[in-house]
């Protein structure tokens, strides 16, 4: 399986991506560049991402227009290959929670077919190998608190209210330096 990452910039931070053959198979944002999930992915498959600017072009450009309030949704391919089990049924169900909308942890636990499964469900958007192209800021708690959004519970909220069409507080930082690929 050839790996490549990219890394572009949104207002959360700097987004590291990593492509398979078959699609995104990991997104994250962080400050700097998510090396723990470049590490990840080299444990898990043993290879080591290459860094290829410009492999991400298409999908920064959605995330751009998401950002900006002109897109919805993303069409990209995810490769679903670190997920499995419940874990990917339950993300694959936070796809389908609309654009604007939220929904709790129990009830997409009843959407992923266990109803009771409602912690395995939080386990699942904490872990997931997908920030923004799977949605999990749109599952909250049953209370209609928001929770946890990577230790960043003011990206969640900021991402519930760009969804709703609430103002923007952040600003977009500076493109991440250009890295040869073997800094890693």
């Amino acid at each position: 399986m050839t790996l490549r990452y990219d890394l572009g910039a949104t207002p959360l931070g700097v987004v590291t991506t990593v492509l398979s053959d078959h699609g995104v198979l990991a997104l994250h944002v962080s400050d700097d560049t998510d090396r723990w999930v470049l590490e990840l992915l080299a444990q898990e498959h043993g290879v080591v991402p290459d860094h290829v600017p410009g492999s991400g072009g298409a999908l920064f450009a959605q995330l751009d227009e998401y950002f900006e309030g002109r897109r919805e949704s993303f069409d990209v391919t995810i490769d679903w290959s670190l997920t499995h089990g419940f874990a990917r049924d339950a993300l694959q169900a936070v796809c389908t929670i609309p654009y604007g909308e939220t929904a709790s942890y129990g009830e997409v636990a009843v959407m992923a077919g266990r109803a009771r499964a409602h912690r395995a469900v939080g386990t699942a958007c904490r872990t997931t190998p997908f920030s923004l192209v799977v949605p999990v800021h749109r599952v909250i708690r049953s209370d209609g608190s928001i929770g946890e959004y990577g230790g960043r519970p003011e990206n969640k909220r900021f991402l519930i209210d760009l969804e709703k069409g609430a103002p923007a507080s952040f600003s977009i930082p500076p493109a991440p330096a250009s890295a040869n690929g073997d800094d890693f």
